[in-house]
C-alpha cells in the first residue's frame, strides 16, 4: 500500500461536502451523472464507475479518475492500479459500508466508485479513421441494451460506437456498469445531422448494413465480407427508421425459426460483430 498515488483520506460523515460527486446516485434530479447544463443546472455531468473492475477500466481509459469512495477491502483490491502516476494526490475516500450507503442512497455491494468528469467529445471522423467495424445506433433508449452493446463490442473486435438520433446517453451509471467499464475503452462519437451525416462513413470506405427482417433483406452472413463494416441497428420495437435504410448499402437479417420476427437489439447486434468475426475479416 506503500507505493499508491492516492491521497487516502477516512470518512465518517455521510454529509461530508467532499464526497458530494457520489451523492444521491438513484436520484431522479439530483444524480452527479447527469449531463450538465448552461448555469450549473441539473447534473455536473461526471461519469461514475461502480465496482473494482470498472474503476481499473476507467484507470485505464481517457476519462482520468479525479476522485474513489470505497470500503478498505477495495482500497486493498485496487492497490496494484492505484500506482498509476496520474493518480498522483487523488483523493481516495475510505469509509464503511454504512456510510457509503448514506452517501449514495442504496447499499452499494461493490464497496468502491470512482468519479471522472466528462472530456471533450470525440468526433466521428477521429474515432473511424483505423476502425474496420464500427456499430451504430439509433433510436436506443435503454440504458442496458447500450451498456450490452458496448460489452459485446469489445468482446467481439469492433472498433468504435456511432450514435443517431433519440440514443441514452452511454456515460450514465448504469450503462456503464452493464459495458463492465468498456463504454469508457470502446471509442464513440455522436452525429451531428442525422441521417444526413451517414454518407460520410461510406465515403470513408465503409459499407452500411442495417439490421432488419424487413423485406428485401438478405442473410447476415453474406453482407459481412467487406473490408470496412458499419452496422446499424435500431430501437427495440420500431427498429431502423425507414430513412436510415434507404441511406444503407445492404439490409441484412439473421436467420430465425418459429415465428420470431426480431431480438433484443444487443443480441442482435452481439450475433452480426460475431458473424463479422467468424468470416475471418475482423480481428478478435
Amino acid at each position: 500500500m506503500d507505493s499508491i498515488r492516492v491521497d487516502v483520506i477516512d470518512i465518517d460523515d455521510p454529509a461530508d461536502p467532499r464526497v458530494d460527486d457520489f451523492r444521491d446516485l438513484n436520484s431522479v434530479d439530483r444524480r452527479p451523472d447527469l449531463p450538465a447544463l448552461p448555469g450549473g443546472r441539473v447534473g455536473k455531468g461526471l461519469v461514475i464507475a461502480e465496482g473494482v473492475l470498472v474503476v481499473q477500466r476507467m484507470i485505464a481509459s481517457r476519462f482520468a479518475p479525479h476522485a474513489f469512495l470505497g470500503v478498505d477491502k477495495r482500497l486493498t483490491e485496487l492497490a496494484d492500479d492505484l500506482t498509476e502516476p496520474s493518480l498522483d494526490g487523488v483523493p481516495f475516500y475510505r469509509g464503511s459500508a454504512e456510510v457509503m450507503a448514506e452517501v449514495v442512497g442504496f447499499h452499494l455491494n461493490r464497496g468502491v466508485l470512482g468519479a471522472a468528469r466528462r472530456p471533450p467529445a470525440l468526433q466521428v471522423d477521429d474515432v473511424i479513421a483505423m476502425a474496420r467495424t464500427v456499430a451504430i445506433l439509433e433510436g436506443v433508449n435503454d440504458h442496458e441494451n447500450i451498456g450490452s452493446i458496448f460489452r459485446n463490442a469489445a468482446g467481439l473486435g469492433v472498433d468504435a460506437v456511432l450514435f443517431g438520433a433519440g440514443c441514452a446517453d452511454p456515460l450514465y451509471r448504469r450503462c456503464v456498469r452493464v459495458s463492465m467499464g468498456h463504454a469508457l475503452l470502446v471509442p464513440f462519437a455522436r452525429f451531428d445531422d442525422w441521417p444526413r451525416d451517414l454518407p460520410t462513413v461510406r465515403d470513408a470506405g465503409f459499407r452500411l448494413v442495417s439490421l432488419t427482417p424487413g423485406e428485401g433483406s438478405v442473410p447476415l452472413a453474406s453482407a459481412v465480407d467487406a473490408d470496412r463494416i458499419a452496422f446499424l441497428v435500431g430501437a427495440e420495437g420500431p427498429g431502423l427508421s425507414e430513412t436510415a435504410m434507404r441511406a444503407s448499402d445492404v439490409r441484412a437479417r439473421i436467420p430465425m425459426s418459429r415465428g420470431t420476427d426480431s431480438l433484443n437489439v444487443a443480441t442482435a447486434a452481439a450475433i452480426a460483430f460475431y458473424e463479422r468475426a467468424r468470416s475471418g475479416t475482423m480481428d478478435v
